[in-house]
């Protein structure tokens, strides 16, 4: 089945399993040109978040210690999937929150640049080291995760900026919750359904789905979240911080 008929699913995702529901509570995703339905979408509840942060702080040391090669090549192999499969991706944007096509293609393509990139991060050193004032003294310094981080992404760049939040985030070693726009879902969907067709370990990218006034205040302020990442309304943002 391709990624975009699994997208069009709309589950979230905790602890690797898609969690699906009913037909009968499912919500729409709309086509704003036409009105016509796209696919449709779960709606995750508040008890979802706790769930997913949980998953991701059980899978946080498996995921620190897989190595940043181990996960550099996750997401180049995610950017490989995602590339060839552009077309569909820029169309399924396109059809669910109305970007016109050749812009939501260089939108698609840009995501993909951004996997590459951050896989291109493991490469690099993850520390420093000095000499010291005292002699046959050095220091050193190490960065290491951080831990779960909550990630909300706004409709307008549906690919692209939920690439460039939880791509660095995740290669650096860090389990993600990532809260998907209402208005873009599916399209966001597409993006984690390659990210675990490329082997992404269960619990280490979870999704919820659904109003961001429902999921956001217990995520933000949830006391397993090390870290959080959001683009919004002005409004919105002064809040969480």
């Amino acid at each position: 089945m391709s990624l975009q008929a699994e997208a069009l699913k709309g589950a979230p995702l905790i602890g690797g399993e898609w969690q699906e529901a009913p037909d009968s509570e499912l919500a729409p995703s709309i086509d704003p040109a036409s009105g016509e339905e796209v696919g449709r979408f779960a709606r995750s509840s508040a008890s979802d978040v706790d769930a997913a942060v949980a998953a991701a702080v059980g899978a946080r040391e498996e995921w620190y210690r897989a190595g940043a090669i181990a996960r550099g090549a996750v997401l180049e192999r995610a950017a490989d999937l995602l590339e060839a499969r552009a077309d569909e991706w820029a169309e399924l944007m396109t059809r669910e929150m109305g970007k016109p096509l050749p812009e939501a293609k260089g939108e698609c393509l840009r995501a993909v640049g951004i996997l590459r990139f951050y896989a291109s991060e493991a490469q690099r050193p993850f520390g420093e080291h000095y000499e010291s004032q005292t002699p046959r003294t050095w220091l050193f310094t190490r960065r290491r995760p951080v831990g779960v981080s909550a990630i909300i992404t706004p409709w307008n760049f549906p690919a692209a900026i939920p690439a460039w939040k939880v791509a660095p985030a995740l290669v650096f070693g860090n389990p993600v919750v990532l809260k998907l726009a209402e208005a873009a879902t599916l399209t966001g969907l597409f993006l984690v359904r390659a990210l675990v067709e490329a082997g992404l370990p269960d619990g280490v990218l979870n999704v919820l789905t659904g109003s961001g006034s429902e999921l956001g205040p217990p995520l933000v302020t949830h006391p397993d979240v090390a870290a959080v990442s959001f683009t919004g309304s002005v409004a919105v943002g002064e809040g969480i911080r």
